[in-house]
């Protein structure tokens, strides 16, 4: 007899995995051990023996993380769902800008004064988040967080025009200074602060990745609140990811298929407000202090999640035109646009079913 698993989907702000293939056929057998209850079995009437979809879900980093595995053994890969969530969790205290003992705080508290050394682990997310604003032309960059606080999506805020060209002399990635010797890192200019938001989440789930693999399972789905990252395939083929329409809810605008890599997504319409005819969002031109304007969204695809979300942000604010032509820099990095009148656009190696609807393509990273 055949087993069909009902239909799973990740949802994501602009994309979801969705988990709809069959599983093979096999003989009757007993009914699989439960899983335990920090994770649920979604396939519990497959039998004992054959690989069961997984899943577990926490609150972390601000946002709703969920992780898949797929694999027969429903103990050991409940038990590495729960270490992978506290990895997150230890990430979360090491990176949070908002929590005082974090040291990014301390590095912000001590902008103006010396430096700071810091943890190997918080020097290397630093120079990565460097590495992105130089390939975005700055189009990413952390130190926006010293003027991020004149903007609220959540409050409907609105900062006056004065209050932001007061602020921006203190933004710029290039001002920063890290000392890989001591493991230091200097805010030279007093109210200078760094916010790692725009990357740190993506990091937490490489790591989540990481600490999975360490346990030996290999397929897996590592969603944090749209930071997707996918690994070997699902029961019985591979992963699935719908792309949306970001002006048209519940539409799949294109669907790919993911054996391995990330696929991360910045939009404007998920964190937003309209006043007087202006849409305002989340996503911030650091040139400017003002909402990015040149995108509706970008879907970034790269190996590692850590660099889909930076760049996903880069990249939207860059626009199609100078976003495109910043990836002939980045092998390995592919992207698919949304320009602000609708029309879309994508780097050469995007999957494209052009137009074919109910069709796949493969998306192929290093």
């Amino acid at each position: 007899m055949r087993h069909r698993p009902r239909p799973f989907r990740l949802a994501c702000a602009l994309l979801a995995a969705a988990l709809s293939i069959p599983a093979a056929g096999c003989a009757p057998a007993p009914t699989a051990a439960a899983a335990p209850a920090a994770c649920r079995d979604l396939t519990p009437d497959r039998p004992a023996g054959l690989p069961h979809h997984l899943r577990g879900d926490r609150q972390l980093m601000g946002t709703s993380f969920q992780i898949r595995v797929v694999t027969p053994d429903l103990a050991g890969a409940c038990a590495a769902i729960e270490a992978a969530f506290d990895e997150v969790a230890r990430e979360e205290a090491l990176f949070s800008e908002y929590r005082p003992s974090s040291e990014i705080s301390a590095i912000n508290a001590a902008a103006g004064g010396a430096p700071v050394e810091v943890d190997p682990e918080v020097f290397g997310l630093l120079q990565r988040s460097l590495w992105a604003s130089r390939v975005t032309g700055g189009a990413f960059d952390m130190t926006f967080a010293g003027c991020g606080s004149l903007w609220s999506v959540r409050e409907q805020r609105v900062p006056d025009a004065e209050s932001v060209a007061s602020c921006m002399p203190r933004v710029g990635f290039q001002k920063v200074r890290l000392d890989e010797r001591r493991s230091s890192v200097l805010l030279p200019e007093p109210g200078m602060r760094v916010g790692l938001g725009g990357i740190a989440k993506g990091y937490g789930v490489d790591r989540a990745v990481e600490v999975l693999r360490a346990r030996g399972f290999t397929n897996v789905v590592v969603d944090g609140g749209g930071d997707l990252r996918v690994e070997g395939a699902d029961i019985d083929g591979a992963w699935t990811v719908n792309i949306a329409h970001p002006r048209r809810p519940g539409e799949v605008f294109e669907t790919i298929h993911v054996a391995r890599g990330a696929v991360v997504t910045s939009g404007d319409y998920v964190r937003y407000f309209e006043r007087d005819g202006v849409r305002y969002h989340h996503i911030i031109d650091p040139a400017t202090g003002w909402p990015a304007a040149r995108s509706m969204a970008v879907t970034v695809a790269a190996p590692t999640a850590t660099d889909a979300d930076a760049l996903a942000t880069g990249l939207f604010v860059l626009g199609p035109e100078r976003g495109l032509a910043a990836l002939a820099s980045l092998p390995g990095v592919e992207a698919l646009y949304f320009a602000p009148d609708g029309s879309v656009h994508a780097s050469p190696g995007f999957p494209r079913a052009a137009g074919q609807a109910g069709r796949a393509r493969t998306l192929r990273l290093p």
